[in-house]
């Protein structure tokens, strides 16, 4: 049986399981159509609200880099160095709702066959901040969005009721996810905040409220570093930095062990999985952790903004893994997902060595070799 590359997640058809998550990439028609020419299967818009945004007067987005014979990390372009991670403090998108509607309309017109995620982003501090997420759910999907994915994971606002600041509210979470619900006629994707105590949780109130499925992990908070030499921050505005988001290859492990998480709590629910994915050996550990789908961003924004070449390589990946793999009746990710689930277990269910044997874990990598020390005659 031949492979194929088709997904179906939350009810929707993709052509690929492979998506530009919301991130700078998403910000315009343009950006966004031109993701869908480069044959991806789907992209999640910008985050679009209904405040006033006005982002920082600097740098928005900038990628740490390592030296791989030293210690160093800097954000500064270095000759002979390796993707560490991104960096970003970049709010929602500047553009109203009414620049959107056209723009989400044109898109659909364009490419009918594509799935286009509308992210949306309101607050929760009463009756009429939560109208607003009604309000945005209804245009987007009034003008073609094919799902919607609510941002309950931005870990740049200062406002106590939105973003992340929902996103470790299970009560508000599924507030939230109802109210979107009651007007939806499409999918419903809640995108959580990885900056919490226990994510399951979080998860829980989502799927209370009616979500249809899980978006992890969204950037974690952090501070860029000081430079060493002016003992300013390397992103700064007058000195001054606030909290912003690392992602890229660092977050993968963390990303994965909250996916992990969730799918042994919610076996039977959906998720896209998100962070680190550069390539398809990335994407393989969402989906045998149980995801449906896998979203990129920092991989993309350094490949022509959008990721010809990233969705390229994921593409070819994924046929190249399904045919080896074909004799083993993996034919489709649908045969992927959740495969390897199972293999995650508490610290007390691993295998302990034997007394004779046991070295107190100093045969690690770096660790000093063990000195036998002589047995007196």
């Amino acid at each position: 049986m031949a492979s194929q590359l088709s997904v179906t997640f939350t009810g929707l058809r993709f052509e690929n399981p492979f998506l530009l998550a919301s991130a700078p990439p998403t910000e315009s028609d343009g950006n966004i159509m031109r993701a869908f020419d480069a044959g991806w299967g789907g992209v999640v818009t910008k985050t679009i609200g209904l405040h006033p945004v006005i982002n920082v007067a600097g740098p928005k987005t900038k990628f740490l880099r390592a030296t791989p014979d030293s210690p160093q990390l800097s954000m500064q372009k270095r000759p002979g160095t390796a993707l560490h991670s991104s960096w970003n403090w970049e709010l929602i998108s500047d553009k109203p709702l009414d620049w959107w509607i056209p723009r989400i309309s044109r898109i659909k017109q364009a490419h009918p066959n594509r799935i286009l995620v509308a992210s949306i982003m309101a607050g929760s501090g009463s009756d009429h901040e939560l109208a607003k997420w009604q309000t945005l759910a209804t245009a987007c999907q009034d003008q073609g969005a094919d799902a919607l994915e609510l941002n309950l994971s931005c870990p740049h606002m200062d406002r106590k009721d939105m973003g992340s600041n929902i996103g470790k509210d299970t009560e508000l979470i599924s507030i939230v996810a109802q109210v979107v619900k009651e007007v939806a006629r499409v999918p419903v994707w809640a995108k959580l905040t990885p900056s919490t105590t226990d994510i399951v949780v979080e998860a829980r109130g989502a799927f209370l409220g009616g979500a249809d499925a899980i978006t992890s992990s969204n950037t974690f908070p952090s501070l860029p570093l000081f430079d060493p030499q002016s003992l300013e921050f390397e992103v700064n505005v007058d000195g001054l930095v606030s909290s912003g988001g690392l992602g890229g290859p660092a977050i993968l492990p963390l990303s994965l062990a909250k996916m992990s998480q969730l799918t042994q709590a919610f076996p039977g629910q959906a998720f896209s999985g998100i962070g680190g994915i550069a390539d398809f050996t990335h994407a393989l550990n969402y989906f045998l952790l149980g995801c449906g789908t896998v979203q990129v961003c920092t991989a993309a924004m350094l490949d022509h903004a959008i990721g010809p070449n990233v969705i390229r390589e994921l593409n070819a990946g994924l046929t190249h893994f399904l045919e080896k793999n074909a004799g083993k009746g993996w034919t489709r990710v649908d045969d992927l997902v959740g495969l390897r689930r199972d293999r995650v277990v508490a610290q007390s269910k691993i295998r302990r060595p034997t007394e004779k044997d046991y070295r107190g874990g100093y045969d690690a990598e770096g660790y000093a070799a063990v000195e036998e020390v002589p047995v007196k005659k």
